[in-house]
């Protein structure tokens, strides 16, 4: 598990490697990740947009910006929190997400929540 805090908001990532659906043979190796977003401050704030840094055991470097996550851009009062799961393929049993998400204030003012660094792995592979 990795978490950060920026800005009153809390990013909390997880992980698990999906064999029924990864084929090593062919270089294809499928994760799960599941992040739960939490409003710690005090004020409202909705998450705009996300950026992700994918990084593979060979070191080849993917970012993926968009808006939202999932479908959605959820907006978090204080104390409240989001919860999605997705997933990403690699051609290598290992690599590393890391990224941001954009988040609205309620002042308008834009920040962005980072999303800890996290190692994508088989369960046998050492980080």
């Amino acid at each position: 598990m990795s978490t950060a805090l920026t800005n009153g908001i809390r990013v909390t990532v997880t992980t698990r490697y999906l064999p029924s659906q990864s084929a090593p043979a062919k270089h294809r190796y499928v994760f799960a990740y599941t992040v739960r977003i939490e409003n710690e401050g005090e004020a409202t704030a909705q998450l705009k947009s996300r950026h992700w840094v994918i990084t593979d055991g060979a070191g080849k470097v993917e970012e993926v910006r968009g808006p939202g996550v999932v479908g959605e851009q959820p907006t978090l009062r204080p104390g409240e929190q989001f919860e999605y799961t997705s997933g990403c393929v690699l051609p290598t049993p290992r690599g590393e997400m890391r990224g941001s998400y954009q988040m609205l204030a309620a002042d308008g003012a834009l920040f962005d929540a980072l999303i800890p660094p996290f190692d994508l792995h088989l369960p046998h592979t050492l980080n």
